[in-house]
């Protein structure tokens, strides 16, 4: 069973449209709505591949019902808090050419008593937890430090952290030597305080991340593949990809398939691409399924291409 825990959730709703014009009045061609967040994300995507999942999350408002509501149906157990805020509403406009616009609400503010209530979750629904996923922003109210409690307060359980999470919140929480984390290129970037040109600069972050306290890192680094440093070494991870079509989430499906596949060494990074991979050429925020998967189309290799340059986000 993989707990996921989002402190700052969201419904996500997608419009799909031929190309985006400002100022016009649009017509959308297709439009859906899915429960977000980077961990309810990590959770759709553990439930499409048919394991168990529990998602830790505040819900505030008519919003917060409808994504408990919606989580339910996917067989998410949500263990959800009440909040006095309303769960936000994310929007994205995605064109044919795979370009995609996100419009980010901020969320409702935590109160001591609320943020405490979230940690209290944690702990009555991780007994059975093979991981703990915490991932995304942390809504207003709390202090960057929270991560740093949870995972500190989880290993005293003795639980196993994935923590996907950027800036100060990332900073804090390396000294509670979370057991993997998952930045993006341009998160690890940030975290070292400077800019990433190659795939072995992005190594070498990765490797001064595991100085401050990570056990793990896992990295994605967009269209150029995914790496995956711990204590055994480095690894790189590509896969082929038709065409992009929405790539929301994309990051935290490859989360699911690592720790789905057992959290650690070469084989968790090739689903982890794989997962990626899928998502990318699916519609929305929609989590790739098994029959999604196309592991054929994956290389893991610990010769990694050092000098490749990385190209910027799309």
């Amino acid at each position: 069973m993989i707990l996921t825990v989002t402190p700052n959730p969201s419904l996500d709703r997608t419009y799909e449209i031929p190309a985006l014009e400002r100022g016009a009045v649009l017509r959308a061609t297709a439009d859906r709505v899915d429960p977000g967040g980077k961990g309810v994300n990590v959770s759709r995507a553990v439930a499409a591949a048919g394991h168990r999942t529990v998602a830790v999350l505040p819900l505030g408002g008519p919003e917060g019902a409808l994504l408990a509501r919606l989580l339910g149906e996917l067989g998410i157990e949500a263990a959800g808090v009440p909040v006095a805020g309303s769960t936000r509403v994310n929007i994205s406009v995605a064109e044919p050419d795979g370009t995609l616009t996100k419009l980010n609400a901020g969320g409702p503010e935590l109160s001591d008593a609320e943020a405490e209530a979230v940690l209290e979750a944690v702990r009555t629904s991780a007994e059975s937890a093979d991981w703990i996923a915490c991932c995304g922003s942390l809504p207003r109210g709390l202090a960057p430090e929270w991560y740093a409690e949870l995972v500190a307060r989880a290993h005293r359980a003795g639980a196993r952290i994935a923590l996907d999470t950027s800036g100060p919140s990332l900073t804090a929480a390396l000294r509670e030597r979370p057991d993997v984390v998952k930045p993006n290129a341009e998160e690890l970037a940030q975290a070292v305080g400077r800019p990433l040109a190659t795939v072995g600069e992005a190594v070498k972050a990765a490797e001064e991340l595991r100085g401050l306290g990570a056990r793990a890192v896992l990295a994605s680094l967009g269209a150029d593949g995914q790496l995956l440093v711990d204590g055994t070494g480095a690894y790189f991870g590509t896969a082929r990809v038709a065409a992009v079509r929405s790539n929301v989430g994309a990051g935290d499906a490859s989360l699911a398939g690592f720790l789905a596949a057992g959290g650690a060494g070469p084989a968790a990074l090739a689903s982890a691409v794989a997962h990626g991979a899928a998502a990318v050429q699916l519609p929305g925020s929609a989590m790739p399924t098994p029959a999604d998967l196309d592991p054929s189309a994956v290389v893991t290799t610990a010769d990694i291409p050092l000098d490749r340059v990385l190209r910027e986000p799309a």
